[in-house]
């Protein structure tokens, strides 16, 4: 990464502490929280307030590898080399909190603020140092070797810490639109529950009738081709291109050799069913015929069949109607698809359940991008700001956060 700053090797900027302390628990050793890979992994700051596993340690685990505020953690070990490196800022601490196995702890030294060295270590050119340099073929980790090599650029403390207080205003403006984004799809839930799943259930009917799913889907069998995009099924966002998802193993397939389809089509995965992965395409490609791809008859609204695939009732169904043992080795075939019994309302009806989610739906939808331009807002900033290409002034800064208050 290029920059005005003076880059410094990460192990003379920091005491690097690499922990050894497990899960286990022994009656002659005193009670502790751990500070496991997961907690670092998901979460980019770590706060007195998090549950966190309990454990015991000896004395002197306690004294060594007890977190302390203004710490960076990182994950030092991994079945994976994207995964290693990841960083997580410790803003708070409880009483006898450790830092768990294959972790370790960056304690920056005087010059360095920690919240700064957390956002520079997720740098992409810092995350591809750690990439190259880790040691390991079937599993990865980082020696002290590797703190030699990986090099952060430095500004002054003050430039540090008014960096760190910037970037923090946009983590902030992400976590509250993640919140909404699952507040809004805890509402969608809720909305399919009282709508699609009482109702088969039950409830207020309007005019719901039984059904066989295979007297009004058909399963289709048609060949893509070149030219068109190919589609995945995900098990939460349903139908979605294969170049929008990260992918490390590619298929083998020939485009021709993948399943058609139109507009209106459904298509789910065998294996998982049982959990809801089905989706609707709104527009025309091909799918792997690891999938399954029926198309609804004139009774049935696509849109509605969408949400209708993942209400509890009807997952409930997948998953009884699915052979195989458990997990892995359930799966719904096609002709066992079409052997359940279930019930649909009217064409009328369909259309105003469709209504009525749709518009939650949308709200999801406009939050996603929100949050995803934030990110690129962000991903920008440390760009520019860490390579000093926009310098910042710390009084601003300081203002600015005081006018927040």
């Amino acid at each position: 990464m290029s920059s005005i700053y003076p880059s410094r090797p990460i192990s003379t900027i920091t005491k690097i502490i690499t922990s050894p302390v497990d899960k286990k628990s022994l009656p002659d050793e005193q009670q502790v929280f751990l500070c496991n890979y997961t907690d670092v992994y998901y979460n980019s700051v770590i706060s007195s307030n998090m549950s966190f596993m309990e454990a015991t340690a000896k004395q002197s685990e306690i004294d060594r590898f007890s977190l302390m505020p203004n710490d960076v953690v990182i994950t030092k070990d991994s079945e994976s080399a994207d995964d290693i490196g990841i960083p997580t800022y410790v803003e708070s601490v409880r009483n006898n909190l450790l830092c768990g196995y294959h972790l370790a702890i960056l304690r920056p030294k005087k010059i360095v603020n920690g919240r700064f060295l957390s956002f520079a270590l997720r740098h992409p050119r810092i995350s591809y140092d750690f990439y190259r340099y880790a040691n390991g073929i079937t599993r990865f980790g980082l020696t002290l070797e590797t703190y030699k090599k990986v090099k952060i650029p430095l500004p002054p403390l003050t430039e540090q810490k008014a960096i760190a207080d910037l970037l923090v205003t946009w983590d902030e403006a992400i976590e509250k639109t993640e919140r909404l984004i699952q507040a809004k799809k805890r509402q969608l839930s809720g909305l399919i529950q009282r709508y699609i799943s009482k109702p088969q259930l039950g409830g207020k009917s309007e005019g719901w009738k039984p059904i066989k799913l295979g007297d009004i889907f058909h399963t289709q069998k048609n060949k893509g081709f070149k030219g068109i995009p190919v589609f995945s099924v995900t098990l939460y966002d349903g139908i979605v291109e294969r170049s929008e998802i990260d992918r490390k193993m590619k298929t083998n397939l020939a485009p021709e050799e993948h399943l058609l389809m139109e507009p209106g089509d459904l298509a789910y995965n065998m294996m998982r069913m049982w959990q809801g992965a089905s989706g609707l395409a709104k527009r025309k490609g091909i799918i792997s015929p690891a999938y399954v791809v029926v198309r609804p008859g004139s009774s049935v609204n696509p849109e509605f069949a969408a949400y209708w695939f993942k209400s509890p009732r009807m997952i409930y169904l997948f998953w009884a109607y699915s052979y195989g043992i458990t997990g892995d080795r359930l799966r719904l075939y096609p002709f066992d698809f079409s052997l359940i019994k279930c019930s649909i309302p009217p064409i009328s009806t369909q259309k105003r359940i469709v209504q009525i989610l749709d518009n939650v739906q949308r709200e999801i939808d406009l939050l996603k991008q929100l949050a995803e331009k934030y990110k690129i807002q962000k991903r920008g900033l440390m760009q520019k700001m860490l390579t000093g290409i926009w310098r910042v002034k710390p009084e601003i800064i300081n203002q600015y956060m005081e006018d927040r208050r």
